[in-house]
Order: C-alpha cells, then structure tokens, then sequence
C-alpha cells in the first residue's frame, strides 16, 4: 500500500472538475486521458430535492497493482519508498496491457504520445515536499492528501463529528 492517500469529502464536493483540469495540466495532457476522475452519481429526489453527488477516482496505489505485473517491458512501476504507482514513459511501448489489467481504469491512453498515462500523485511535486495539484486546487477543500495514518485521523474525526450530530438531532 501507498504511504499516501487522497481523502475525498463528498459532503464538501460541488463536481466543478477543477482537480481533473488542473491535473490535465500539470501533465499536459489533450482531451482524452484524465488520470483523475469526478464520476457523477445521479442526480436523486432527496426529499424532493433533485440531488448529485461527486466521487473522486484517481489511481488506487494498491501494494500489488496489476498494471505493474502485467507490463511486458517494465514501464509501470511501484516506488519502493513510498509505494506510487507510475509510469516510466521511457519504457512503454503503448502495448496498452496495463489499461486492460486495472480493474479501476487508472491507466489511460494518451493518443497524442502513443503511450500510457496514470495519476503519479504528482510525485515530482511530492519529491519537493508539496501535495498533489489536485488537492492544492480543490476549491472547497474536499480533496485532502498526506500520509495513511493522518488521512485515516481525519476521516475517523469526521465521522465522529457526524455521529455526534445526528444523536443531537431531534426528530
């Protein structure tokens, strides 16, 4: 697994896209390839409300990823000291094996370079001590990035904080 983890709030998440846009970017990237995704789900009648809400996808990180066991020529790769998946585009061919094994669609193709592309959690802005652009420009702050055990605090506070709420609620 990932020393780091990307924690989306979705209670704080309006779907503007700007982590896609920004992370298209950073990684100049055409129209196709979005190595970070905002998936809408519905839009619901809650309480007669039509309603959306938004979840952010962007590649897993797992500690065993298939994309990296299934590239032929080793361009898709897990840093050892920090557990990124990334691609090592010197190395792709574009065989675009790496696509069909990820079950989460991670890798994308980027047409205009013949080769594969992936979230990296900007690990070149990582390696100088700063965060993922997706998460610096997240307007409503519902994108929080750092290491597992500090996003697994926040996520557990909050969860708190909304336990606490609803017992206080009188219905």
């Amino acid at each position: 697994m990932s020393k780091y983890y990307l924690f989306q709030d979705t209670k704080k998440c309006i779907g503007c896209h700007s982590c896609e846009v920004v992370c298209k970017s950073d990684k100049s990237l055409p129209v196709g390839p979005r190595p970070c995704q905002i998936i809408t789900v519905g839009p619901k009648f809650v309480g007669g409300v039509p309603r959306a809400s938004y979840i952010f996808l962007p590649c897993f990180h797992c500690e065993n990823p298939w994309c990296v066991a299934a590239c032929p020529t080793g361009a898709m790769q897990r840093r050892e000291k920090d557990g990124i998946v990334f691609v090592d585009h010197s190395l792709c061919v574009g065989c675009k094996t790496c696509i069909s094994a990820c079950p989460w669609g991670a890798p994308q193709w980027n047409p205009e370079i013949g080769k594969v592309v992936k979230c990296d959690y900007c690990m070149d802005r990582i390696d100088q001590g700063l965060k993922p652009a997706c998460a610096t420009i997240c307007t409503t702050h519902a994108l929080s990035f750092g290491r597992v055990e500090e996003m697994t605090q926040i996520r557990r506070e909050r969860h708190a904080k909304s336990v606490s709420a609803l017992e206080h609620t009188s219905f």
